[in-house]
């Protein structure tokens, strides 16, 4: 069996999201459910994800109803207590350097990008969702890099690598609370549209039985106190239950901005 919480699990948060999964692993056990004693930090995510051992696990909302349609299953949304998220939505914060002439979005026209990757919603989609408005026939960028993460792409921005970044309101909070210098030098310009926040997901063939009990055992855990020390590390405040197809509006924000809609992320 395989668990994984690698969506906010830069090295300062580790010990947090080990004891969250401890506590989780207790309660999904003691309900008669396999859970692995400790998280997956080695496997690519995107092989996690289709693991079809998979226990457990949190994935990007564009994936999830795009190339995982069908391969895993819902289980819940998490409610996160940072700027920029309100109830199981989340935003992407659009940031520049502090010391950049940049006022409005308008501004950043002709300037250079980092992105996370292609098949990110927050670091990538949101981005450009923000300023398709601006560019009704695309181009707005002059360029764009590719980091591979979040921290990354912040990086690029600070040492000037790129102009602006699209990160999650997720990450930058984390950041923002526990290493602020990360940030230093960095301001936020503007914010993305809200869209459901990254969920809690497991194998595609799991039982509706299971589906139910793991749910049991999120809800049993957001109420033992043994968890409260980690949640409020992780801005974790709770869980929602949302349908499925609450997150077609992020295929539909990426099919906005270039096609990059359901076939091609597949």
């Amino acid at each position: 069996m395989t668990a994984y919480l690698g969506f906010y699990d830069p090295p300062f948060a580790q010990a947090a999201n080990d004891a969250f999964w401890a506590c989780l692993r207790d309660h999904a056990l003691a309900l008669g459910l396999s859970a692995p004693r400790a998280l997956d930090r080695t496997t690519p995510y995107r092989e996690i994800w289709d693991d079809p051992e998979l226990a457990f696990a949190q994935t990007c909302g564009l994936p999830l109803v795009a190339a995982l349609a069908g391969r895993v299953r819902l289980l819940a949304t998490p409610v996160y207590d940072f700027p920029g998220c309100a109830g199981a939505s989340y935003s992407s914060l659009i940031v520049v350097r502090t010391d950049a002439p940049f006022a409005t979005l308008a501004d950043l026209k002709g300037r250079r990008a980092a992105i996370n990757a292609r098949d990110s919603h927050s670091g990538y989609v949101a981005l450009h969702h923000t300023v398709a408005s601006l560019a009704p026939t695309g181009g707005f960028f002059v360029a764009q890099i590719e980091t591979g993460g979040h921290l990354d792409s912040l990086r690029a921005v600070a040492e000037q690598r790129a102009d602006v970044c699209a990160c999650d309101c997720v990450t930058f909070g984390l950041v923002a609370r526990h290493r602020p210098e990360w940030i230093a030098g960095l301001r936020v310009l503007a914010r993305s549209e809200a869209a459901p926040a990254p969920p809690f997901v497991t194998r595609g063939h799991a039982s509706d039985a299971e589906v139910e009990l793991w749910r049991k055992a999120l809800r049993r855990t957001f109420a033992d106190p043994q968890s409260a020390a980690p949640r409020a590390f992780l801005g974790l405040s709770g869980i929602e239950a949302i349908p499925l197809a609450a997150y077609d509006r992020i295929a539909a924000m990426a099919e906005l901005v270039g096609g990059l809609g359901r076939r091609e992320i597949s």
